[in-house]
């Protein structure tokens, strides 16, 4: 007997068991196991596992008499054109000399003789000494003769340098005491 008062037979009340669940619980059990699928395939470090892709293709017999192009063949040639593009144009470039955009020719620095001047008042040993110490590319000897070139013609030449430094070498023979007299005279003149 049935505790409800009826009578009821053990077989006809067993029924199989199916899982019954309402509406909303299904859609929350499905999230709830794609979200599991999802960081289980993002653990494993397959970010594009759900990407579709298309299918390989598969060759048939019936594709076996058809040409097919290759593809490799046709990149090589592609990169061969642009490199004998680039060697012409660096050859068109490299060949010639420079262009000089400035026909100015530059004159050389006009030159000035230094001239050491005679004077009766002259201790020979101090105009030489102070010479060599002023005029580098004067020793003792070359300074000796032009000293003696100057009191027996009145003038002498200690040598020919540009303008500033002919005229820096006068002032410092000037400046020695006892004064030592000199002056400047244009090459070409």
């Amino acid at each position: 007997r049935c505790p409800t008062g009826g009578s009821r037979r053990k077989s006809e009340n067993k029924q199989p068991h199916k899982f019954t669940t309402r509406p909303t619980q299904q859609l929350t059990l499905t999230m709830k196991l794609a979200t599991v699928v999802l960081f289980l395939a993002c653990l494993m470090g397959d970010a594009n596992a759900f990407t579709v892709r298309p299918a390989p293709a598969v060759s048939t017999m019936l594709n076996a008499g058809m040409a097919q192009p290759e593809t490799q063949i046709k990149t090589k040639t592609k990169v061969e054109v642009q490199t004998k593009q680039k060697v012409e144009i660096k050859k068109k470039a490299q060949t010639g000399e420079p262009v000089s955009r400035r026909d100015e020719e530059f004159q050389d620095a006009p030159m000035f003789k230094l001239m050491l001047l005679s004077d009766d008042g002259y201790d020979g040993e101090h105009v030489v000494t102070r010479m060599c110490a002023i005029v580098e590319d004067l020793d003792e000897d070359a300074a000796g003769t032009i000293f003696q070139q100057a009191m027996q013609e009145g003038k002498a030449m200690c040598g020919k340098y540009p303008f500033e430094r002919a005229e820096m070498f006068k002032e410092q023979l000037i400046r020695s005491d006892p004064m030592i007299f000199a002056d400047l005279e244009e090459e070409n003149a």
